[in-house]
């Protein structure tokens, strides 16, 4: 099997895996991650200005010798640069940053500041063509549909937590009358030894030749997630990629959804992230 991509409401089709970056320090450690996931055959690599690596990611892109419209590339935009013109002047800058000529798939980080303002922005950069499709990170709140509704271009994805323990099935429900599809960061539960161990995941690995968290990666793939696992490990980096040679039947997708149990890994109130992402600025 290959690697799979999903159709999104603006007809685009993103990769369904990618690469992500979070955490990882810029220049050439970045660089040299996204360089060997490109190699084996990841088109997807999701970033934020807010983890200060967006150059490295663009220098590992062109570098890699592949056609730019080959790879997908999602960043997102940090409250500090919410609100009408200032948003465009911060796409401006991420697209210096990036040094590839377009975004792919353009974020809200955060459900907080004017979100509002900053999505009228981001509808003009797709009109003019900076950006190809925009989506949300975070967005949990009553403030999902406050976008959704009032948006002229409909979120084409939503970034949140989602692992086995968190399937997020009713965020899911809410979210497709408008097509927008879930993208999981921590989708193996933040390396949560309780998660990865669950006995099922065991059972599988056994049974297909793989890893417990090849058995996640997989099942994330066939719920219909996209995924961008991180990591500068070169045999991990391979590793979490190498799930599309096998596909868990219906009955252990069933078991696996039977492991849902609300819990998570990352619990900040609403006003709790009004009070942590308010007040800072990433540099440029």
């Amino acid at each position: 099997m290959n690697q799979t991509y999903l159709t999104l409401n603006n007809g685009a089709k993103i990769p369904q895996f990618g690469m992500g970056v979070f955490t990882v320090p810029e220049g050439e450690e970045t660089k040299r991650a996204c360089l060997m996931a490109l190699k084996i055959g990841y088109r997807h690599i999701d970033t934020a200005h807010a983890y200060q690596n967006e150059r490295s990611v663009g220098a590992a892109v062109r570098e890699s010798g592949i056609s730019r419209e080959e790879i997908w590339i999602t960043s997102k935009l940090w409250p500090s640069e919410y609100g009408e013109g200032k948003t465009m002047s911060g796409i401006e800058k991420m697209l210096e940053r990036l040094d590839v000529g377009y975004i792919d798939l353009l974020l809200l980080h955060q459900q907080v500041g004017d979100y509002m303002g900053a999505w009228r922005d981001m509808e003009k950069a797709v009109a003019q063509g900076k950006v190809r499709s925009i989506g949300l990170s975070n967005f949990e709140s009553e403030r999902l549909e406050e976008v959704c509704e009032a948006a002229a271009i409909k979120p084409s994805a939503l970034q949140v937590e989602c692992h086995p323990y968190y399937q997020q099935n009713e965020l899911k429900k809410r979210l497709a009358p408008y097509g927008t599809v879930i993208e999981s960061w921590y989708p193996i539960g933040h390396g949560d030894q309780g998660l990865i161990n669950e006995p099922i995941f065991t059972e599988l690995a056994k049974k297909y030749g793989k890893t417990n968290v090849q058995i996640i990666l997989r099942w994330h793939i066939q719920v219909g997630n996209v995924i961008f696992p991180k990591s500068t490990n070169p045999q991990h980096i391979k590793d979490n990629f190498n799930i599309f040679d096998f596909e868990l039947s219906d009955e252990e997708m069933k078991k696996i959804a039977a492991l849902d149990n609300g819990k998570r890994f990352y619990n900040a109130t609403l006003e709790e992230q009004e009070r942590n992402f308010s007040g800072w600025t990433p540099a440029d």
